[in-house]
């Protein structure tokens, strides 16, 4: 069963935009944890078991494309939803994150309202 608010793991090294989107959503009823690169993201995502992830690309120690890899890689994890929120948007970024079978891709700058729809349409079809 669902928890009552949903838990968002974002998982971004721009901490401007990191405490933005996590004060939007925490306004928005859902919990929120953060994590500054791939690493700490695998490791929360492992033990605070998110309903949705929001991850950048271009991050120090483990990358966006690595931590997907790796979450798909991990019978316990590789089932969380995953929404690309990343400044690339280069063809190759989108096919490697879409191999990965991530539900959107947005890219920054990006309008928060756009990006409320996309996690909640990703919070419904999980």
């Amino acid at each position: 069963m669902k928890a009552a608010r949903p838990k968002i793991l974002i998982v971004d090294d721009e901490r401007d935009l990191v405490s933005t989107v996590e004060f939007r959503l925490k306004f928005s009823n859902y919990t929120v944890m953060t994590a500054a690169n791939g690493q700490e993201g695998l490791a929360k995502a492992a033990t605070e078991d998110p309903d949705l992830i929001l991850l950048d690309i271009a991050m120090p120690i483990i990358d966006g494309h690595e931590m997907l890899k790796q979450l798909r890689a991990n019978p316990k994890l590789k089932g969380i939803p995953v929404i690309m929120l990343t400044a690339s948007c280069n063809r190759q970024d989108i096919a490697i994150a879409s191999s990965y079978g991530v539900v959107h891709y947005v890219t920054k700058p990006f309008d928060f309202a756009e990006l409320a729809e996309k996690v909640e349409s990703a919070l419904k079809h999980s």
